[in-house]
């Protein structure tokens, strides 16, 4: 029997969904799920990075399940390129292990939704419908795995002493350090920024100071050491 769409929304359209799995009888499987709902239609498949992305760039999915583990290749390294393939889809990952260093990167790669395979069939028609309105959707334990993982990370952050440093530049530090890390000296740094000089000097002496460094060669590798010299402009 077929799951009722959320508050009839999906009624007029049907969702396209890709698959992604490197084990054709779970392909299989998956479709004849998936094309039992009326609003829910698989219109491509992929068993790894050279089938899935000219699919997903041809079909333009709403919906795309990738299995994380596709045998010879991470599957999570295929979702910026997913991303950038299929430009409006949404991607549900799909997990056999409880790794919350793999859970991390699907997520900070891209994807809305994390799955366990271990989960009802039911669980991943809602969580499709659920990832295509727009709502994340992982499973309890997942999220608690990732939130552990956030917090340490965030802590590691601050211990950091790098990191305590690079937090204490100004936003107009921060400029300067990309300005000479593209080449551009004090007098046209002073001009980019309609600001003096001797206020382009103050500034560089307070950065050396703050990051612990002596001299503009000094500057410029630190900064694209630690991603100032790339940083974008807000």
């Amino acid at each position: 029997m077929a799951i009722t769409s959320i508050d009839n929304l999906l009624s007029d359209r049907q969702i396209k969904i890709m698959i992604i799995d490197d084990h054709e009888m779970v392909r299989t499987a998956l479709r004849f799920l998936i094309e039992r709902q009326p609003d829910l239609k698989v219109v491509c498949e992929g068993a790894g990075r050279d089938t899935a992305i000219p699919a997903a760039a041809k079909e333009q999915p709403d919906i795309i399940l990738l299995d994380l583990d596709l045998g010879n290749e991470d599957g999570v390294e295929l979702i910026p390129d997913l991303l950038a393939a299929a430009k409006n889809a949404r991607i549900i990952a799909l997990t056999g292990v409880q790794d919350s260093e793999i859970h991390n990167r699907a997520i900070l790669s891209g994807a809305i939704g994390l799955l366990s395979k271990e989960k009802s069939a039911d669980t991943l028609l809602k969580a499709i419908w659920k990832v295509y309105m727009g709502e994340a959707w992982l499973d309890p334990h997942i999220m608690a795995s990732v939130l552990s993982e956030f917090s340490r990370q965030k802590e590691n952050r601050k211990a950091d002493p790098e990191t305590v440093k690079i937090a204490s530049l100004t936003k107009r530090e921060r400029e300067i350090i990309k300005l000479v890390a593209e080449g551009l000296q004090n007098r046209q740094i002073a001009e980019r920024l309609n600001i003096s000089i001797s206020t382009v000097r103050h500034h560089l002496t307070s950065i050396f100071d703050k990051l612990d460094i002596a001299n503009r060669f000094e500057l410029i590798i630190y900064s694209y050491r630690h991603g100032l010299a790339l940083q974008r402009d807000s």
